[in-house]
């Protein structure tokens, strides 16, 4: 990591989270209480610049056991380039919860090769997935209280 930046798998800030997410390609207008519950049932890791706080932030979701799913991976764009987001994953991949997994997913559109340095590779059977996708739920709907 480098100078000026730590990351933390305790201190996560789920506003700073939120001020990004919300925006993201991938869950735009995401509420703060789906941040807030997302964070809580997930293993979650923080990049914290010295100076100006949260920049960047992973989430997987995973049963610890024998699957994860890698999701929500950003770093702000003024801190990119340094190889910031490459330490966040290679934390994630390293935390002892996410040893031994039989499948580790991610779904992106772009940033391959970042992936691919952990070793990530296309699908090799993706006519075998499966999903269901509600897009711009966040948009359109009511979230469910999940209080």
């Amino acid at each position: 990591m480098p100078p000026g930046y730590r990351l933390s798998f305790d201190d996560i800030d789920a506003a700073a989270a939120h001020a990004f997410l919300t925006t993201a390609y991938w869950c735009e207008g995401i509420p703060l209480p789906t941040v807030q519950r997302a964070i809580a049932h997930s293993l979650c890791i923080a990049l914290h610049a010295d100076t100006q706080g949260q920049v960047g932030f992973a989430r997987v979701v995973t049963d610890r056991t024998t699957f994860a799913y890698l999701c929500d991976v950003y770093v702000l764009p003024a801190h990119r380039g340094q190889g910031l987001a490459d330490g966040m994953i290679q934390a994630l991949l390293a935390h002892p919860d996410l040893q031994g997994l039989r499948r580790f997913m991610l779904f992106t559109r772009d940033a391959h090769a970042l992936y691919a340095h952990h070793g990530f590779q296309p699908l090799a059977t993706p006519d075998r997935g499966m999903e269901v996708v509600r897009p711009g739920m966040y948009l359109t709907a009511t979230p469910p209280d999940h209080a």
